[in-house]
């Protein structure tokens, strides 16, 4: 894979998949960027250049952990950027790397043409996702065979008395088939530093950060699932608000990974936007 130095000389890599006008793709976790693939299929439409966020995939590891935090991953990006020779780009963004993609635009908004923001999390803007919309939401999937093992579980873990996460995994996934059980098991971060260090104090100022996109002139595609427990649909659509020009799209049937959920679909939307 293709190399570059991040600002404090940590060797960071990417992958490329297609042509056209390129699209800075920042995964969420922080995890190896491979669970992304091409999108569905979207490297059929533009040129995605898929950053290993440091510590993870074929990054290197830093040598201070504290810039594993989520706001100084923001010059890793503009470092990408700066590498590639490109004035402006565009850029998407899934899940935590939503957040790192958000806190860029906010930072540096001449350098970003289109941004897309795919089942985003929202601590970068201070949106809050309550246990109540969570336990809504599952209940939409109350009729599949792994709902009351999967529910039991999510109300523990929202009563503060348990912590089993991967019995949930089925409410990420718009099915629960051996494919979205390959793919959630591929996506689960392995860096255990990095996921504790991209949260930590100071990694989030959302007022400022909401402050800036209110000034936002790019146009902005945000996208959720309407089964994703992780980013649920009425947060996504606060998240959406704060910004000028966006476009909110909630896919059908798709979870936290819509384009495995409906490859035809998110690829239409994303592309169309994207132009």
């Amino acid at each position: 894979m293709p190399t570059f130095s991040a600002p404090d000389g940590t060797q960071l890599s990417y992958r490329v998949h297609g042509d056209g006008d390129p699209v800075v793709c920042i995964p969420g976790g922080p995890t190896d960027s491979r669970y992304l693939g091409d999108l569905g299929g979207l490297s059929r439409h533009r040129e995605l250049i898929v950053l290993d966020l440091r510590g993870t995939g074929g990054s290197a590891v830093p040598q201070d952990p504290s810039s594993y935090r989520c706001d100084r991953l923001v010059d890793d990006v503009e470092a990408l950027r700066e590498h590639l020779g490109l004035a402006r780009t565009d850029v998407l963004g899934h899940s935590a790397g939503a957040n790192i993609a958000t806190q860029y635009v906010a930072r540096y908004p001449a350098n970003v043409g289109k941004l897309v923001l795919v089942g985003p999390g929202t601590r970068a803007v201070g949106v809050e996702i309550s246990g109540e919309t969570r336990r809504e939401l599952a209940q939409l999937r109350k009729n599949e065979p792994w709902f009351p093992v999967a529910f039991a579980a999510l109300e523990a873990i929202t009563a503060g008395t348990g912590s089993d996460w991967e019995a949930i995994a089925p409410f990420f996934c718009g099915r629960w088939d051996a494919a979205a059980q390959q793919h959630y098991a591929a996506a689960r971060p392995s860096n255990q530093d990095a996921v504790a260090g991209f949260a930590a104090e100071g990694a989030f100022s959302p007022g400022a950060t909401r402050a800036a996109l209110a000034a936002c002139e790019a146009p902005v595609l945000v996208l959720g699932g309407e089964f994703d427990l992780n980013s649920p649909p009425l947060p996504v659509a606060e998240f959406a608000a704060l910004f000028p020009d966006a476009t909110l799209v909630v896919q059908p049937g798709a979870g936290h990974y819509p384009w495995l959920d409906d490859a035809d679909r998110f690829v239409a939307t994303t592309a169309a936007f994207l132009g």
